[in-house]
């Protein structure tokens, strides 16, 4: 029953993503929203993925008319619901016991899932929205729980960064135009910088969650 519910929330996107596809003809080349989608989908499954810098990136063509903002939107959106879904899955059925196997620190392993529990069942929405979807599934969150709280983090994710470059990136764009390359790596180290600085503030907050 579980995982019919979550294959149906699974579902829904993709029947979303399908049915604006049929019904409706992409503004721009189609093949630019296939990457905002795999790139959202890759991030919020949890791995290593371009799901923000694409989606900026999609943000400033559609302002440039490139694309159609609403389309970046709801696409980022379906493919992020998606990838959560699919992560959590991942973790659901396979997570734990690649955690609990026999091997090297598996007594501190064992103790980081049951913290990891611990946190989850005090404070459910706040660490999923905190964590990679897998280890929601690793510490077997309900559907009825995750499938909301996944959709509405998709929707506030895609319609944040998405509306927030389509309206603040070209104005970025212009102004490396106007002040040069110089400029412009001073202003891309500066933000890289922050973006290094709230990982490592996150990380050290999951640290302390699970010591």
């Amino acid at each position: 029953m579980r995982l019919a519910r979550a294959g149906l929330v699974l579902a829904v996107p993709a029947l979303l993503h399908i049915h604006i596809h049929i019904h409706h003809h992409f503004h721009g080349p189609p093949f630019d929203y296939a990457g905002l989608a795999a790139a959202a989908a890759a991030s919020w499954i949890g791995l290593p993925g371009p799901g923000e810098p694409v989606l900026i990136a999609a943000g400033v063509l559609a302002a440039k008319h490139q694309l159609d903002i609403t389309e970046v939107v709801l696409v980022a959106w379906a493919a992020a619901t998606a990838g959560g879904v699919i992560g959590w899955l991942v973790g659901l059925k396979a997570g734990r016991a690649f955690l609990t196997a026999p091997g090297p620190l598996l007594s501190l392993r064992v103790k980081a899932v049951k913290r990891g529990e611990e946190v989850f069942e005090r404070y459910a929405v706040i660490a999923i929205v905190l964590t990679p979807s897998w280890v929601a599934g690793i510490h077997r969150v309900r559907a009825a729980v995750y499938q909301p709280t996944n959709a509405i983090s998709a929707a506030l994710w895609a319609a944040g960064i998405g509306f927030g470059a389509y309206l603040i990136g070209p104005a970025v764009v212009d102004f490396v135009d106007d002040w040069g390359l110089a400029t412009g790596i001073i202003v891309g180290v500066v933000i890289v910088a922050g973006v290094v600085l709230e990982l490592l503030r996150r990380r050290r907050k999951r640290s302390r969650r699970i010591s």
